[in-house]
């Protein structure tokens, strides 16, 4: 999601987004760090700058996505270390087939802006895939 005016700072809108986007209820004291700022690769898709911002929380609550999120899971990090789970796949991408640095997993490929955000902070926490 995009900053609101109503966002004091980045950390609000990511916290306020969030809410929005998959129902989860952030707060300010749950953020562990903040991550490189990325935008998309392609020219296709609108030039944005995308700051992750990474929280730790205590359980696992219920996600509900909203009509712009096309799914949610939560995934073990052990999941993403597992032989052959992360290697370059076949995605369906505007409206062709492309082979992209991803992650599959049951629940899909996680490939994108998402893989590139995910694989620097697998590797800070130690958890480095197999090949």
């Amino acid at each position: 999601g995009r900053r609101g005016a109503e966002d004091a700072d980045l950390l609000e809108t990511a916290i306020r987004e969030t809410a929005e986007e998959v129902g989860l209820a952030l707060d300010r004291t749950q953020l562990v760090g903040v991550l490189e700022d990325l935008t998309p690769r392609t020219v296709l898709l609108p030039r944005i700058m995308v700051r992750p911002h990474v929280f730790l929380l205590e359980s696992r609550p219920p996600l509900l996505p909203n009509h712009e999120v096309a799914a949610a899971h939560w995934v073990e990090l052990a999941a993403f270390h597992a032989p052959g789970v992360y290697a370059d796949w076949d995605v369906p991408a505007l409206e062709r087939t492309a082979r992209f640095p991803g992650y599959r997993l049951p629940e899909g490929i996680v490939w994108g802006m998402t893989e590139r955000i995910l694989t620097p902070l697998l590797s800070q926490l130690g958890v480095r895939s197999e090949p």
